[in-house]
């Protein structure tokens, strides 16, 4: 009995004890960290092995053996789906396998190993050599392919990365009727080709930095040298240099890093889709900014003024665009305005209706149960979750959700004495003043701001409006992009960026480019666009080409005439 209880507490005991755990191998980023400064060796298979550390467990990762002309050991390392396969083959393994040992080794007594494979052997225009081992796992997962030889204290890299992509196609946020019909896509190449196309100079900057400690997202900025003021440039590599963060996987990472005011409704920096809208603000001498695997851009610096204009505003003529951009700005003002203006004048002020509309109304009221207030504040989020609803939901039922719920669901709130008629038209015509602003962004601040105006005006009547726009106005007179301030060029006043913002002046009469951007070169029109100002001469006029010819006729026929004169005589 002792020596069963004496066994039962030892194995107690022993199960007591703390097991020991076996270390965890640490991750791949940490083991790059740990080997940031190393480098590659002659040794070919201490290579391996650090590769095989690194990468060796994905199933998609290969370590392809062979011999250079039948004579140096070799390795090539990619990941297969992100290679282009038939390139590879034919461009690099090929011409490596192939070649006649005879011949190179000839070539080899001459000349380093690594600039015959360059010069004479392969056929990879996009070749480069590395010696940092991070360097080189950091190419192979963004697709490139490495080759590694006995005896080289450097690896080849070369560029065979092959992803799909989306043809290019027009952009679906920034609908034009006159206009280029190509939009970005999510390739960073592709959009540099893009801008390329567009602005065949030498002067087009294009630098590339990577940002995110695990996805090291290639982030592009581009700007035009000699236009762009080099202060704006400096900043904005400063500012880029300063974010730390785990991944960048869009523009919109980026803009809400480098905005000067994080808190505000108001979007500081613009983004677009549109190559020929980048173009024309690289022109003017701001910044764009591109990352791999977003189709956006973002325009630095930004102003108020350019979140209502479109590309297609430079396109037509400046009296149909001023037109057409004053409409704009009216569609504007009823998106933040309308709903608040309606709840001041029912609750506080009914006096300044007219007498024929105050009884039109009353009676759509008669029977409501609920004040003005509320029910403005029911119908607006009502409008958000249906649109909201509408944007997620598939192309093919979002229409019919949004007709459904505007005239179904209208209709039977009104039969039902929820909601007033004069209610649903007022945030009808809101909801569609919104939808006329072309930026998302800035629609989308107009429509937030909706909710306190209505809040004040419920509370304080039209003296709660005028104090919410004096403090929306207060707001967007602070603030700045990159320290151009908001409301410019209207505050401060500069007369020539004026001709640019409630209307379109002509072409010809804004041969500056913009103040605020304090460019080095800030004259875009020559002396010979000045002279397009004055008449043009008509060269076609049809009274002058009718008095030309009947003149040129009188002539023949005099002269004709004094022929046969001359003859009689004879």
């Amino acid at each position: 009995m002792w020596q069963w209880f004496r066994r039962r507490s030892t194995r107690v005991s022993q199960s007591q004890q703390p097991r020991m755990i076996p270390p965890k191998e640490p991750p791949a980023h940490q083991v790059l960290d740990e080997n940031e400064e190393r480098k590659i060796t002659p040794l070919l298979e201490e290579t391996i092995s650090f590769m095989n550390k690194i990468l060796g467990e994905n199933d998609d990762f290969v370590m392809h053996r062979f011999r250079i002309f039948d004579q140096y050991p070799a390795v090539l390392l990619y990941f297969s789906d992100l290679i282009e396969k038939q390139y590879l083959n034919e461009h690099i393994l090929k011409p490596l396998m192939l070649s006649s040992p005879n011949k190179q080794g000839k070539a080899k007594v001459s000349r380093p190993l690594k600039d015959v494979l360059f010069g004479d052997t392969l056929y990879a225009c996009e070749g480069r050599s590395e010696k940092h081992l991070e360097e080189l796992i950091q190419a192979i997962v963004q697709g490139e392919t490495v080759l590694v030889v006995e005896g080289l204290d450097e690896a080849l890299l070369f560029s065979t990365r092959n992803v799909d992509k989306r043809s290019i196609t027009q952009p679906e946020t920034e609908q034009v009727i006159r206009g280029a019909r190509e939009g970005f896509i999510e390739m960073l190449g592709t959009n540099l080709s893009l801008l390329r196309y567009r602005l065949p100079t030498p002067d087009l900057r294009v630098k590339s930095i990577r940002i995110g400690r695990v996805t090291k997202s290639k982030v592009a900025v581009c700007y035009l040298d000699g236009i762009v003021n080099p202060q704006l440039v400096e900043e904005v590599f400063r500012r880029l240099a300063l974010i730390d963060i785990d991944g960048i996987l869009d523009v919109g990472y980026l803009e809400q890093f480098i905005e000067d005011n994080h808190l505000s409704p108001f979007p500081q920096i613009q983004n677009t889709e549109r190559p020929d809208k980048a173009v024309a603000n690289l022109l003017e001498g701001r910044v764009i900014l591109l990352v791999d695997g977003s189709p956006f851009a973002l325009i630095l610096p930004t102003v108020f003024s350019q979140f209502y204009q479109t590309v297609e505003d430079y396109s037509e003529r400046f009296l149909l665009v001023s037109f057409i951009r004053l409409a704009r700005l009216v569609a504007l003002v009823f998106s933040l305005i309308f709903p608040s203006l309606y709840v001041a004048l029912i609750s506080f002020n009914p006096e300044l209706i007219p007498t024929e509309f105050a009884v039109a109304v009353a009676g759509g009221r008669a029977g409501v149960p609920f004040p003005s207030l509320i029910e403005v504040l029911i119908m607006e989020i009502s409008m958000e979750v249906l649109r909201e609803a509408t944007l997620r939901l598939p192309q093919q039922v979002g229409g019919a959700l949004s007709i459904v719920g505007v005239l179904v669901v209208g209709q039977a709130a009104v039969a039902a004495g929820f909601i007033s008629p004069i209610t649903v038209v007022i945030i009808a015509l809101t909801t569609i003043g919104s939808f006329a602003t072309p930026a998302y962004n800035a629609a989308l601040a107009l429509r937030m701001l909706r909710f306190p105006l209505v809040i004040l005006a419920g509370m304080f009547g039209l003296y709660g409006v005028m104090i919410g726009l004096i403090l929306i106005a207060n707001h967007m007179l602070s603030l700045k992009s990159f320290g151009v301030p908001y409301l410019s060029p209207i505050v401060p006043g500069n007369f020539q960026g004026m001709k640019d913002t409630i209307a379109r002046l002509p072409l010809w009469s804004m041969p500056k480019r913009p103040a605020l951007l304090h460019t080095p070169n800030d004259t875009r029109l020559g002396m010979k666009t000045k002279e397009m100002k004055h008449p043009p001469s008509n060269t076609l006029d049809p009274l002058k080409v009718g008095n030309l010819r009947r003149d040129i006729e009188d002539g023949v026929s005099s002269s004709s005439d004094g022929n046969s004169s001359s003859d009689n005589s004879n």
